[in-house]
Order: structure tokens, then sequence, then C-alpha cells
């Protein structure tokens, strides 16, 4: 993929540690970084500079210039060298953002914002990006300098496909070995009955082998496809028999990145994100990225 790699800041401490991440994801792909700050006070006609009553550098014009500076010093720090960039987009953050996703290779945010609101919360800034931007979204959350290999959730679907392509191509990069996860349970099995005839316990439950063997054959035709690819990518393929949501999660406390599908088989449409994916925005304890099938 080519594009800069944007994220959005807003003088939050989250942002500015979504600010370090970014600038490494632009130097490990020789890539540019957008900073970018979306301002709605404009729009509502209030006055950009200082007040005549106050200090001459207390204007809103100054704030935001100010948070730029600290985060493009924040990038340089964390990344000496890297090519950036800075825009402040007049609009709300969301569509702002959501635009700027559309010629960018990445999109990274914080997990909260200048308000103190959690936006990992349903219908929140990550969320609405992670479901709808036009690439893949890294929301930066979890622990701080966390370290061990990349995860990626493996389920089969396109959805997690893209995310396994994305994976390895991300743990290449970074020069980590790439752990996929695989949770299965006896309600995984997807094989159904016959039209007409009825569904019967074993259907539901068969035979427990034959089901851990087929997940495991799962697994291994997700990554068979990359691992030739990626040669130099020391692969862990992981299978687990449990609910997938806290498999995932526990095993992000000892991941430095977790990789997953925006959705997975057997979600429900309804939903802008799957089940999977809104936990682990929720409760990661590391950095999450979100791909979207096709993105990859």
């Amino acid at each position: 993929m080519s594009g800069p790699v944007v994220v959005g800041v807003d003088g939050s401490a989250a942002a500015l540690a979504a600010v370090d991440a970014a600038a490494t994801e632009a130097r490990l792909r020789n890539a540019e970084l957008h900073v970018v700050h979306c301002f709605v006070w404009p729009a509502l006609h209030v006055p950009r500079g200082a007040s005549p009553l106050g200090p001459p550098a207390g204007g809103v014009r100054e704030s935001v210039e100010r948070m730029l500076a600290e985060a493009l010093a924040r990038a340089q720090a964390a990344a000496p060298g890297v090519e950036a960039s800075h825009g402040v987009i007049v609009g709300e953050a969301v569509t702002a953002l959501e635009t700027e996703s559309r010629t960018a290779q990445l999109l990274v945010v914080g997990h909260r914002g200048s308000d103190g609101l959690i936006h990992a919360l349903l219908g929140s800034t990550a969320v609405h990006l992670a479901a709808h931007a036009s690439c893949p979204v890294m929301v930066v959350r979890g622990r701080p300098e966390p370290a061990g290999p990349v995860l990626v959730a493996v389920d089969g679907s396109a959805q997690g496909q893209s995310a396994v392509a994305f994976s390895f191509n991300e743990a290449a990069l970074r020069g980590a070995d790439l752990a996929a996860l695989h949770a299965w349970s006896t309600w995984t099995d997807h094989d159904k009955p016959a039209p007409g005839r009825p569904l019967e316990i074993v259907d539901l439950i068969g035979d427990v082998r034959e089901l851990q063997a087929a997940e495991d054959r799962l697994l291994a035709e997700a990554l068979s496809g990359y691992r030739a690819r990626y040669p130099d990518v020391t692969v862990r393929p992981r299978l687990v028999r449990g609910r997938t949501r806290s498999a995932l999660i526990e095993a992000t406390g000892g991941a430095q990145l977790i990789v997953v599908g925006a959705r997975g088989r057997g979600g429900f449409a309804g939903l802008v994100l799957g089940s999977v994916s809104q936990a682990v925005l929720h409760h990661a304890l590391c950095p999450v990225i979100v791909v979207r099938a096709g993105l990859g």
C-alpha cells in the first residue's frame, strides 16, 4: 500500500501516544507521517485569535499551533528523520479522518480523546473509523511499550484473511514473530444438515476430535499462502479451544500488536463491527489494528 501514515491529534495524552506509534509505523514503511487536527470551532464562527482581555498567545489558533508543534516534536523523538507534515481540517473528526483514510496506507488514533470519553465505545470515533475507513486503522491502547510477537486473529473468513495478510507484512516490517491464534469450540462447526432433515444434537456437537482436526486444517490453510511470501517471519500457530474474545484478549498481554478483521464468520449484519473486533477494541492490552476485507 502507498500513501502516508495519518494520525489524528487533539492534545490528549492518548493522541500523543498515537503519534509515537504512527511515527514508528511511518519509519517502518518508509512513508510520510501526516499529523491531522480536526477543528470544529471555526465552523461555529468562534474567533480564532487571542481575546483582547487575555494574553496574546492565548487564542485558539495559538493553542492549535502549540498542539501540532508538540505532536511533530514527539514524532521526531519517536522516529528520528521521519518525514512529517501537518494539517488542520475544519470539520468533525470522524468525517475528516474518514476522508483522510482514502489516500492513507494506515490511519492511527488514540483510544480516548481530550474530552475524557473512552473512544472504544460503540458509535465512537475509533469504532466508526475501524468499520468505515478506506485503509486499516490502528487504535493505540494498552500497556506502555508493549513487546512480544505480532498477534493475528484467524477465523477463515474473508475479513480474517485480510487481517492475516496484513499481519504477515507487519511482522516482517517489525522483525517480529507472528502468533496466529484460532479459537474454536463445538459451536464453530459450520456443516449444515441436508435440507428437510431435522437438526440433531450430533449436528451441534459432532465428534470433537474431528472438529478439532477441521479447525486445525482451517488454521493451517489460512496461513499456508503467506509462509512462502514471508520466509523470514517465524510463525507460531496456536489452536485454542474456548471463547474467541477471551482467548484473544488474554493473548494481547504478551503481544506488541494485535491484528483483527472488521468482521468474522457468523457475525450479525447490523453491527458496524463484529463482536470480536468490538471486544478487542474495548479490552486489548496492546495496540489494535482493524483490517476490513480487501485492505490487507
